[in-house]
């Protein structure tokens, strides 16, 4: 009954170690060069893809890619796959705690940095015609939202991993930054839940019925899965009587994690929001030791595997030689660019921190990485934009993230705090090489490496 042909499941063997080892290569060689890991396995995916090996060599893209009917779909269930858990492990280094002395700059930007570029998103549809980017769910409001979205959003991910690369993740600076872009994606990918159902109930127009049920399926949701499901975890995860837990470790959470997506997509919220809600539920309910273990368990497969072919997908359903504007991206770049830093440089000031710590903090929360890129995968699937505006949102989340990345290593090689209580930080080397068996090898600094 579940069968494919021999011939036609080696051509997608064939196809997947092609785009596994160009992903993986190309985002080595983007570590070396300093640059965020997921531009190098995006890259290997635009390589492959129709703008490059689909543009020179379109017979070789066909055979490759498109060589039978249901290659498409198989490779739609590794690229959903690779999605919930790259906002999995979103969720699992989601931080809801401050430091005392921290406090009041964290909460004023997470309400900063969420609002007011939120705001300044939507208003910015009515600058130019919205309907040019329009997918075949034709719901402009859900589109106004999406912009809004990408306007607002910066990435766990990307940001954790930046700070890793450069030895800082255990600085003031990157937990107060930690801390805000989980918050902050939080209330984000409410506004997106909002959005997929209003295209799942087929509104193109703000229904307020509509909204107020969106509203409040997601925020009671929300609730369940911070609340009421790690109490629940707490109590059962490690009981003689939960057969599950006993049988397989990883499992037990990889079935928590599927069954929360699959009810947050029942309930028409999202099934990547459902998927972000198990990480921070299963974060909330753990205790240190098995959350260090389940972190390491799920990030090696997720991260060597799932995740950089989530990221190569993406880059072969880019087509940058026919579907991109370039005039209009950099445009795009500049005022996303422009708002999210003004807005955070600005409220950082209002609480009377200094200017340095203000830009560094303006620059950190520019960085739109995996959540970017995420935002435009599932407004894609779900037909809220166009090809086009796909691209430009992944390529901003691109850029915003490589800018971020520049910035700060530019300040600690110059030997310039990033705030006050983070002086005489070292930069450290992304990676490092050791011999084994007479060969240079490459080893990550850090046990896992996150996108």
């Amino acid at each position: 009954m579940f069968s494919l042909a021999a011939a036609d499941f080696v051509r997608f063997l064939s196809a997947l170690v092609v785009l596994l080892a160009a992903a993986n290569v190309l985002g080595y060689v983007a570590e070396k060069l300093a640059v965020p890991r997921v531009i190098g396995e995006v890259a290997g995916g635009l390589l492959l893809g129709p703008t490059c090996l689909g543009f020179l060599f379109p017979q070789a893209f066909h055979w490759l890619f498109l060589g039978f009917s249901s290659e498409s779909d198989l490779f739609g269930l590794v690229y959903q796959l690779g999605m919930i858990l790259l906002l999995y492990t979103a969720g699992l280094k989601f931080q809801s705690r401050f430091a005392k002395t921290d406090v009041k700059i964290g909460i004023a930007i997470i309400i900063g940095s969420t609002v007011i570029p939120f705001i300044v998103g939507w208003l910015s549809t009515y600058l130019f015609n919205p309907a040019q980017f329009l997918g075949p769910a034709h719901n402009v409001i859900a589109l106004k939202i999406v912009v809004a979205i990408s306007i607002a959003v910066t990435s766990i991910p990307v940001i954790a991993k930046i700070f890793s690369d450069l030895g800082i993740m255990h600085s003031r600076f990157a937990k107060i930054v930690v801390a805000i872009a989980g918050v902050h994606d939080l209330i984000l990918w409410v506004a997106l839940a909002i959005a997929s159902g209003m295209v799942s109930a087929g509104t193109g127009h703000i229904d307020p019925w509509t909204v107020s049920k969106s509203l409040i399926i997601t925020f009671a949701f929300l609730a369940v899965c911070i609340v009421v499901v790690p109490w629940g975890l707490r109590r059962i995860t490690s009981k003689r009587a939960n057969f599950l837990f006993r049988a397989s470790f990883l499992g037990y959470f990889l079935v928590i994690l599927f069954a929360l997506a699959d009810i947050a997509g029942y309930l028409k919220v999202d099934v990547m929001y459902g998927a972000l809600l198990a990480g921070i539920a299963t974060k909330f309910a753990l205790p240190e030791s098995l959350y260090k273990r389940l972190e390491t368990g799920i990030s090696g497969i997720s991260f060597a595997f799932f995740i950089p072919l989530y990221f190569a997908i993406v880059g072969l359903q880019l087509n940058l030689a026919k579907h991109f504007s370039v005039g209009f991206f950099i445009l795009y770049l500049i005022f996303a660019t422009i708002v999210q830093s003004v807005v955070v440089y600005v409220t950082c000031r209002l609480v009377k921190t200094d200017k340095r710590t203000s830009f560094n903090f303006a620059a950190a929360m520019n960085a739109r990485g995996g959540p970017g890129i995420v935002l435009s995968s599932v407004a894609f699937s779900l037909g809220i934009i166009n090809q086009d505006f796909f691209a430009i949102l992944v390529m901003l989340a691109l850029m915003t993230s490589w800018m971020a990345g520049s910035w700060l290593r530019y300040v600690l090689r110059k030997g310039w705090p990033l705030m006050p209580g983070d002086e005489n930080l070292v930069l450290r080397r992304a990676q490092e090489e050791v011999v084994l068996d007479g060969t240079l090898v490459p080893v990550q600094s850090h046990t896992h490496r996150k996108v």
